[in-house]
Formats: C-alpha cells, sequence, structure tokens
C-alpha cells in the first residue's frame, strides 16, 4: 500500500500513509508523531491545534505524541521525556511484517544519542510500527535495552481525539471503561481517589491517570455519530487531559478555545515502570479505530462497544 515521503515547507521529513478505501494517516519524523488521520469521508479524527509550532524543537501539541522514558514529571528528565523532542528515522531493520492485505506501514527508530546519555544514561533502542488500514490506526512501539546494565522507563501514547464541543452544557462526549477504576489526580497531588461515576463526562479541567485499565476503552461522541475505541496491550493505565479554558489561554501553543473540540485518552505504563536487563525488549500495542454511532437511535449501544469487538 502507498508510503510516500515529502518535505514541509522547512525541509522536515513527513511519511504519508494511505489504503483503498481512501483514509489516510501523516507522521512526522521529527517526534515519530502521527499528526493526522482521516478517515475514508476525509474526516480528521485527531486534533492538532491551529498555533502548532511546526519547527524542531517542540513537539507538535495534538496527534499522538510519544512519552518516553518518562510520563509528566514523574521523574528527573524533561516533561514527558525526550523521544517526542527528537528526530527520528526510518527503520533499516524492522521486524517481518505479518500477513495483511490493505495496510500501509511505516516502521520508525529511535537510537540514544551522546546528550541523551547525558541526561538518561541508559543505551536503547525504541521502535515505532505506525499501520493504516480501513477503519484502524495501529502503533506498535517497542524498547529493546542495548546496555549492559538494567534500567526503567515510564511510557505512553498521548491520543489528542477531536471531539464535539464537550463546553456545552447538553454536551455527551463520555468516556466509558474506567468507571469504578482507581486513578491519581494530578490537580489534588495526584492524590489516589476511585471512580465513582458510571462514565467519564467533562465540567472543568482534568489531569488523571486512570490505574490498571481494561484493554478497550470507549470515546463516545454522540453529536458526531462517532465512537472511538481504544485497544492497548502492554500498557495498563490510562491518562486522560483536557486543559479547560484558564489552562488552555496559558499554554502558548494552543488556541484559548481548543479546548472544546479535543480529549486526550492515553495508553501508558505509568503506574509501574517497565523494567528491562540488558538486551531485553519491551513491547506495547495500540489500535484505535472510529466507528459510526447513533446511541439516541439506538443504532448502537455504546456499552456494547466495549465488549463487542474482538
Amino acid at each position: 500500500m502507498p508510503v510516500n515521503m515529502i518535505n514541509d515547507a522547512d525541509g522536515s521529513p513527513r511519511v504519508i500513509l494511505s489504503e483503498p478505501t481512501g483514509s489516510t494517516a501523516e507522521v512526522l519524523l521529527y517526534g515519530g508523531q502521527v499528526v493526522s488521520w482521516k478517515n475514508e469521508r476525509r474526516e480528521e479524527l485527531l486534533f492538532v491545534t491551529k498555533k502548532a509550532l511546526w519547527k524542531p524543537s517542540k513537539a507538535v501539541r495534538g496527534g499522538i505524541p510519544i512519552y518516553f522514558p518518562q510520563f509528566a514529571n514523574f521523574g528527573p528528565l524533561e516533561r514527558h521525556g525526550f523521544a517526542r523532542n527528537r528526530l527520528w528515522s526510518l527503520d533499516p531493520s524492522p521486524s517481518p511484517l505479518s500477513p495483511a492485505n490493505n495496510q500501509s506501514t511505516v516502521d520508525l527508530i529511535l537510537r540514544c544519542t551522546e546528550d541523551d546519555l547525558k541526561a538518561w544514561p541508559h543505551r536503547f533502542e525504541l521502535r515505532l510500527r505506525i499501520s493504516l488500514s480501513a477503519g484502524k490506526l495501529t502503533l506498535i512501539p517497542r524498547v529493546r535495552n542495548t546496555d549492559n546494565k538494567a534500567f526503567s522507563f515510564t511510557f505512553a501514547l498521548r491520543n489528542y481525539f477531536s471531539v464535539s464541543d464537550i463546553s456545552l452544557i447538553c454536551s455527551e462526549v463520555r468516556i466509558e471503561g474506567l468507571e469504578t477504576l482507581d486513578y491519581f489526580d494530578n490537580l489534588m497531588q495526584r492524590q489516589r481517589y476511585t471512580e465513582q461515576a458510571d462514565a467519564i463526562t467533562f465540567d472543568g479541567e482534568i489531569d488523571r491517570v486512570y490505574l490498571s485499565t481494561p484493554t478497550k476503552i470507549a470515546i463516545i461522541d454522540h453529536e458526531k455519530k462517532r465512537t472511538f475505541v481504544l485497544r492497548k496491550e502492554g500498557m495498563g493505565d490510562s491518562a486522560v487531559w483536557n486543559p479547560w479554558d484558564k489552562k488552555a489561554k496559558a499554554l502558548p501553543d494552543m488556541g484559548d478555545e481548543d479546548f472544546k473540540i479535543m480529549l486526550c485518552v492515553d495508553s501508558a505504563a505509568i503506574e509501574t515502570p517497565v523494567t528491562l536487563k540488558p538486551l531485553e525488549e519491551w513491547k506495547g500495542r495500540q489500535e484505535l479505530s472510529a466507528v459510526s454511532s447513533s446511541y439516541c437511535s439506538g443504532q448502537l449501544d455504546p456499552r456494547k462497544v466495549l465488549h463487542g469487538f474482538s
């Protein structure tokens, strides 16, 4: 399936994936970051702010940035680690592809630099396979310890979903699959709570890390008649984030009103860091799919979304 490499106006390399039904994905080599995922109707499924800084030195606000080897400020490194602020390469020796029809794939790799070793003294290889097929975007990260000593890391794929206006009183954007779970609330000094709601809805800033989450989570958007289904393996936690109005205005690379039309639901390994011995490898997997739904008319019960997909 078609995989094209282009250079942006400033010379930054970008990979374009496409498949026969018409859906596309775009990946920056800077940060190994997916910055667009469009369905066959050319509707953008991921959020990217119009104030994004499209130049190396800072990750683009939106899409799917990669947080490694540290999530947030849970360690000594720069916020969310350095992987999202490094130039990746096409992987010259990717693992063999399993047979797949009508799938477009690119394999990327990030190796540590001498500067990285000064901040985080561990040698590693971080690989990322990005595959696009009809209605589905799959990311498979792998971290290999190429050092002579063990190390630990935390990891996240931050998914900026494009949603209808969640600031409206009548908004029916909701997350299902995280109810009854424990979470760390980063707005409350990372205190631990238990989710009491039947589903997560939004009326203000949210910054939480849900723990021991299921392999499937649904992000339901009644207004757009769309449900995102997030399936994940090897990443037991899920962060949920929206800055709301005050925090959005304080972020220089985010529009004042952008918080209304985005929602982050991550696949992550945070509470229990991953530890690798020399030559060991960790592998995760995230599969995003977008399905049409019309909950109000009863065409799709969102609760069945969590159980009805294999």
